[in-house]
């Protein structure tokens, strides 16, 4: 689990395909002393399980689904990654619950400055539409961001120049992709709402409107 507060900027040092899959080594100025073998650390916001490391690099390897799910299928060497360790229970709450699992590409469609800080829209696919809501929480790359607006499919985000600082932010541009992750208590609301039907294999068992309104959660 992780909070969002982007704790380094990482690297990509390599990427190498091993037996169909990808070993990624990530280049980082976190303190290492305290990781272990097995560990988990989110990189631009993807969970990844350390497989060796050393005191400023990790190793891991990374799945066909998390490649088919995210951006890291792109990635390149020497390309800066936003890089998280797990939290700890004493660890001070700043941002939202992340568990690092994404749900979906986005794409950055607006880029601005707005006074001190940076305006950006990012339209996000729209299957994962019903789990956004204005003010509410979303993890872009990693970063926990609170959503200004939401218009559709299209979320409109400030980030202040401390995050700019912190964060790859500065590589996204319009047409740049970007891995997102909705709030994780979204997702579950929404299987908890669909109660018996959530054993259903067809495509009855999505939430829908009408599906609310026969259920008495809308009048």
């Amino acid at each position: 689990m992780f909070t969002g507060i982007i704790e380094s900027l990482g690297k990509v040092d390599s990427l190498r395909i091993v037996g169909g899959d990808v070993r990624l080594r990530i280049q980082t100025d976190l303190d290492m002393s305290d990781v272990h073998l097995g560990d988990s650390i989110a990189t631009n916001g993807i969970c990844l399980t350390v497989i060796d490391w050393g005191e400023n690099w990790y190793a891991a390897d990374v799945s066909r689904e998390s490649l088919n799910r995210t951006t890291l299928g792109n990635w390149k060497a020497g390309q800066p990654v936003n890089v998280e360790k797990a939290m700890l229970p004493t660890t001070r709450f700043g941002g939202h619950i992340v568990s690092g699992h994404v749900d979906a590409v986005g794409e950055i469609t607006l880029v601005r400055a707005d006074a001190r800080s940076i305006y950006y829209e990012v339209t996000a696919p729209a299957e994962i539409a019903r789990y956004l809501a204005e003010k509410g929480s979303v993890t872009v790359d990693g970063i926990s961001l609170t959503i200004n607006h939401l218009r559709g499919c299209v979320i409109s985000l400030n980030l202040i120049p401390h995050t700019a600082e912190r964060t790859n932010i500065d590589t996204w541009k319009v047409g740049s992709k970007v891995n997102l992750e909705v709030d994780v208590l979204a997702r579950y609301i929404e299987r908890l709402l669909l109660g018996d039907k959530a054993a259903d294999t067809t495509e009855q068992s999505k939430i829908s409107m009408d599906f609310l309104a026969e259920n008495g959660f809308l009048k």
